[in-house]
This record gives structure tokens, C-alpha cells and sequence, in this order.
């Protein structure tokens, strides 16, 4: 294969970054550099870890990176986007450093990307950002013209895992319907339609309860939470996003220690589960209805779906809509090197921001 399509790899997380090195689809090496906490403490917003992130990926790339024709990373909370392999560029830069729509890690990419690419004299792609939208006109009504509901989701993964499907059962992907269930740390449900996805609650704010966050709770009762002056702003956000779900509930975000519990004979982790699982279900039920109960398969991916407990609990609610497919774990690497191998073979088109 030629140099054409060795494509270099990032991914910023929260607490870590990613990097690979990928010949067309098949990454040939990857490590993942873990920020210790009082690294991170020590930056006060997302752009002042910037330096150190940009420092660890270029000193890998000095030993493992010899030429590539593109960097790709994931995107972040940027302006409503169709999903896609999209060139970095100053607009998308602009949006990145204002976080336009949130800080997170994700928003660095772009700008690691551009950095990175220059001495290779590579392009650098984002693909799949968070803020991708692909929602039907009545997914945007919140119940108040005041609010209107965004599209924010694992986009990267849901996309990725609706491809896997539609590999999987021979379906083309343009004339598939599939739900696909993002759970991680946030839980991200989509019905996707010939590979668009056409709504999904808000993973930081509405949906199933997660190993760390709420999901949507009743709003009387938050309300009065939120003037009860118990609870400082950040404190909040951070009851709803970080200390929310399993957290709160078992002091744990660890499925596999949820786990433990129940095989020990802990009655109350199992109900909690249990009641996870019931979330979950009950919005893969919501998006049926999405999809006018017309739906090829129910994928579940992403780390939580390693859990056969919880996958079982969720297949016997949901198992007579339509069958399940399992993609236990998530590979984002993967799928941000294969949709830069499709773009530097022209097998995808390259998107303006």
C-alpha cells in the first residue's frame, strides 16, 4: 500500500490521549498517554492542557511516525455539523477555542490535528464530532420555544456500529434502520436511518441513567434542587454529569465492580442495575417509535455492553421489537483511521466546515 494512506491518529479524552499509527485501515501501533489528575487540576480550562498534549503526541510521532498523508482526530462540541470526514480549517479552529457549545477535551483535536500535520506536510482531518446533526425537523422540539433540543452524541461510535451492522446482516447502509446504543460512561440511544442519525437524547443531560450521569430526571423536583442553594453551580452540574447514575447510587462507575456486588449477593446493586437496564430500555422503546417500529437489528456498543448482565436485561425487554446484535467495547481509533483511509481514497468525501 502506498505512503498515500498512512494516516496518524488522536484522540483526546478527558483524562487520557490516544495516539496510532495506522497503514490505510489497519493501525500497525497505538499507546494511550494517561494525564495524572494534578496535571490536569493544574490547567484551568481544556486549552491550557493544550501544550502537554501537543508535546506527548509529537514525541511519539518522532519515533513512530515516519511520513503520513493524514492526521485524523475526533471532533468536539462545535456548530451543528452532517456527520463526516471534514479538512480543519480557521472557521472550525475559531469554534474549537471558543467551545462553542461546551469545554471538553474533544474540542482540542482539531487544533492537534493541524499542529501535528504540518511537518508531514499531511491533511488534517476531524471526523464525527459530537455536535454532529442529522435530526428530522419534529426532533427538535423541547416542549418550549425557548429551549430547543440539540444533537449531541458518541456520533463517531454510533456511525461506526451502524456500518458494523450493516456489514454484519447484508444490509446497504443506505437502505438500513437500525437503533444503535452507545453505552459508555454517557449513554447515547439513536435511531439511525440509512446511516443518519435522526434523533438521540442528550447523553449529559436527558436519557437512562449511566454509570456517572443522571440522565433526564423529573424537573419539579430539580427544580426546587436548584434554589434550595444546596448546591453551587458547578456542584450541580456536576450532581447531574460526573456524580450522577452508579456514582450515586453505589459509589462506583464500574459495571464489573456492580457486578462483584450482585455474584457476592448484594440485593440492592442488582435492583440498581436491573433498573439501568430498565432506562435503557425504555428509550431504545421511545426511538422504535422513531423509526415507525420498522428496524433491521438493535446494536449494543460501547463499554458497558462488555457487561452480559446488563446486555441481557436490556434483551429481554426490547428482544420483540427487533433482534440485538452486541458490539461489545468501542474502537474509536479504529473507526477515526478507516474513515481517513476512505477519504484518501476518495471512497468518502472531504466536507468543508
Amino acid at each position: 500500500m502506498s505512503s498515500a494512506c498512512n494516516i496518524f491518529v488522536v484522540n483526546p479524552g478527558s483524562t487520557s490521549t490516544k495516539v496510532a499509527v495506522a497503514r490505510g485501515e489497519h493501525i500497525e501501533k497505538r499507546e494511550t498517554f494517561r494525564h495524572p489528575v494534578e496535571e490536569l487540576h493544574a490547567s484551568p480550562g481544556i486549552w491550557e492542557q493544550y501544550r502537554f498534549r501537543l508535546d506527548c503526541c509529537r514525541r511519539w510521532a518522532e519515533e513512530h511516525v515516519v511520513e503520513c498523508s493524514a492526521v485524523v482526530t475526533l471532533g468536539g462540541l462545535l456548530r451543528p455539523v452532517r456527520g463526516g470526514v471534514y479538512r480543519v480549517n480557521e472557521p472550525m479552529l475559531r469554534d474549537a477555542r471558543n467551545n462553542l457549545q461546551g469545554e471538553h477535551a474533544s474540542n482540542l483535536g482539531c487544533a492537534l490535528a493541524l499542529d501535528l500535520a504540518r511537518p508531514y506536510n499531511a491533511e488534517a482531518f476531524i471526523v464525527d464530532p459530537v455536535s454532529v446533526d442529522e435530526f428530522e425537523p419534529l426532533a427538535y422540539y423541547s416542549g418550549h420555544p425557548a429551549i430547543r433540543r440539540k444533537s449531541l452524541s458518541h456520533a463517531l461510535n454510533i456511525h461506526a456500529v451502524a456500518r458494523r451492522a450493516s456489514a454484519a446482516l447484508g444490509i446497504p447502509l443506505q437502505q438500513s434502520s437500525f437503533i444503535v446504543c452507545h453505552l459508555g460512561g454517557g449513554i447515547s440511544i439513536a435511531p439511525v436511518r440509512n446511516g443518519a442519525i435522526i434523533d438521540v437524547n442528550d447523553a449529559a443531560s436527558d436519557g437512562p441513567f449511566s454509570p456517572e450521569r443522571t440522565g433526564g430526571l423529573p424537573l419539579q423536583q430539580f427544580i426546587s434542587l436548584f434554589f434550595s442553594q444546596q448546591y453551587t453551580e458547578p456542584e450541580l452540574r456536576r450532581f447531574v454529569m460526573g456524580n450522577g447514575g452508579l456514582v450515586a447510587y453505589l459509589n462506583t462507575n464500574s459495571i464489573l465492580t456492580v457486578e462483584k456486588r450482585i455474584r457476592e449477593g448484594d440485593t440492592y446493586a442488582k435492583e440498581v442495575l436491573q433498573a439501568m437496564a430498565y432506562q435503557i430500555a425504555k428509550e431504545i422503546g421511545a426511538m422504535a417509535t422513531v423509526l415507525n417500529g420498522t428496524i433491521d437489528t438493535i446494536a449494543l456498543t460501547g463499554g458497558s455492553a462488555r457487561s452480559e448482565l446488563l446486555t441481557h436485561w436490556i434483551e429481554e425487554r426490547v428482544g420483540f421489537i427487533a433482534p440485538v446484535i452486541v458490539f461489545s467495547g468501542d474502537d474509536e481509533m479504529q473507526a477515526l483511521a478507516s474513515a481517513g483511509f476512505r477519504a484518501l481514497t476518495g471512497q468518502e468525501q472531504i466536507q468543508e466546515y
